[in-house]
């Protein structure tokens, strides 16, 4: 889709109006600038349940009639922003709106102060974002301008390495690859290092990860590894918005898991689901930094001498249908 009045419904308007574009931006925020009260506080889930909170009251002032399609869990699972809940302030009257959240990616990043926690949302038509159960993926996504399906989860970490290197015209030791800090990655890390890769490793946040290989000064030339699938349709939608490759499978460890993917119509447990199969139609993407990151500065709290006292956050959102890509710097009077 290349215009703003396409859709994924054969060229009809997108029900997305671009007003909303803006008016999400303010839901990111006020998750971010409720986290970034917690920062370095030690308690990932005061964070968490500060930022849950604060976007569920910032849905409710939009005229939408949305639901969560990945969420902080079922409802026997988590009090608000559930899979299958309805927020917005136009039930049965709005658009209907599919969205995907994360409102604090980095919970043990904010309790630590580490870098690159977000509050992140993507916003589609009905229908057009993967339900993804909440399991493991196997991911793998690269920035814009390569040949399609240069890279596959069906080849080797070397393989794909070697394809991105080629298509390039660099040499595989000058890629680098961003990677979970996880023992389940020991060995692919260990093959990265033997062909010579930097390898990038990050402790949280595979969103913010996978968007970074859509930006030169990351120097993140691809991002692998395994992590949440509800995270692999974030990153999906920013890049349908910005352009990229990914590939993601998920990963089932348990009859329970392979039960849950059932419940949400998941059929082919073997899939590997490329860009348009997880995110799809005109497709909003929103992070608000709550922590300072590659990508976003994070919250700022100021208290002058002089008795002022604001907040400056900065969030980037985009849109498919057009392509656009706006820096949102804004302050806040506390």
């Amino acid at each position: 889709m290349n215009s703003t009045s396409g859709s994924a419904n054969g060229g009809e308007q997108s029900v997305i109006d671009r007003v909303l574009v803006l008016e999400l931006v303010r839901v990111t925020e006020s998750a971010a600038i409720a986290a970034s009260a917690l920062i370095g506080r030690g308690d990932e889930k005061a964070a968490d349940a500060a930022a849950v909170e604060a976007m569920r009251r910032a849905f409710d002032s939009l005229y939408i009639d949305g639901t969560v399609v990945i969420g902080e869990g079922e409802m026997d699972e988590a009090p608000m922003l559930f899979i299958g809940e309805k927020v917005g302030g136009a039930p049965g009257k709005g658009p209907k709106i599919d969205i995907a959240l994360d409102p604090l990616e980095g919970t043990t990043i904010t309790a630590k102060a580490g870098a690159n926690a977000l509050a992140v949302l993507a916003a589609a038509e009905e229908g057009c974002l993967l339900n993804a159960p909440d399991v493991y993926m196997d991911k793998i996504a690269v920035g814009p301008g390569y040949p399609d399906d240069v890279i596959s989860l069906e080849k080797t970490a070397t393989q794909n390495v070697q394809a991105v290197a080629a298509a390039k015209g660099v040499e595989p030791a000058d890629i680098v690859v961003c990677v979970l800090d996880r023992p389940r990655h020991a060995d692919m890390i260990a093959e990265l290092r033997g062909l010579g890769c930097g390898v990038y490793l990050i402790g949280d946040g595979d969103v913010a990860g996978v968007i970074a290989t859509t930006n030169q000064d990351t120097t993140i030339d691809m991002y692998m590894g395994r992590g949440g699938a509800p995270e692999g349709v974030l990153a999906a939608a920013a890049l349908r918005c910005v352009g990229g490759q990914f590939n993601g499978r998920l990963i089932f460890r348990n009859a329970d898991e392979r039960a849950r993917a059932e419940k949400w119509g998941i059929e082919d447990l073997d899939r590997i689901y490329k860009l348009d199969d997880l995110a799809k139609g005109d497709c909003i993407f929103a992070a608000t930094g709550v922590t300072d990151g590659s990508l976003l500065q994070g919250v700022k709290r100021i208290h002058r001498p002089n008795g002022e006292r604001k907040m400056t956050t900065e969030t980037i959102v985009m849109r498919s249908s057009s392509g656009t890509i706006r820096w949102v710097k804004s302050e806040h009077k506390i």
